[in-house]
């Protein structure tokens, strides 16, 4: 399945629907701090209901240490000023799917960094900042996850 990656989170209810969401998916969830938020987060439970249990979660003390944990072949970096779209790119069981902290997304060195394959954006209308980190993310799995034919899951 696929990977998602949040660099630096900060609102702890976006994690939370992202540890929905790889559980429903059978994505894993890695969380690099420093986290914007403990886990004992009302917030962050109430987002993530009952499925805390059945995600495949794990928080990273450095970039460094995640990249060493996850030994990927691909990562692609969602940034709102790449050039290509995340919906051209042809997805492959395993990859990296990264997301950088609401406030200011992924640092210019983190997109850069050189396990990066490629830098993605979502689709939005011009004028706008950017969407939020969870729904962010829900696109990107669900494109991934569709490509592979909802592999896992029931259709």
């Amino acid at each position: 399945m696929f990977k998602i990656l949040f660099y630096t989170p900060e609102i702890p209810g976006n994690t939370g629907n992202a540890i929905r969401l790889a559980a429903i998916t059978g994505a894993e969830l890695h969380l690099v701090k420093p986290l914007g938020f403990n886990f004992e987060d009302a917030n962050l439970r109430r987002a993530g209901l009952d499925y805390h249990d059945l995600a495949v979660m794990t928080v990273h003390e450095t970039l460094e240490d995640a990249w060493a944990a996850l030994s990927p072949a691909r990562v692609f970096a969602f940034t709102t000023t790449a050039s290509t779209s995340f919906a051209d790119i042809e997805y492959r069981e395993g990859d990296v799917l990264m997301f950088g902290p609401e406030s200011q997304g992924l640092p210019e060195e983190v997109q850069n960094n050189e396990h990066v394959t490629e830098r993605v954006k979502i689709p939005m209308v011009p004028g706008r900042r950017s969407l939020n980190l969870a729904n962010s993310a829900a696109i990107a799995v669900f494109e991934a996850w569709r490509q592979q034919g909802f592999r896992g899951g029931s259709v």
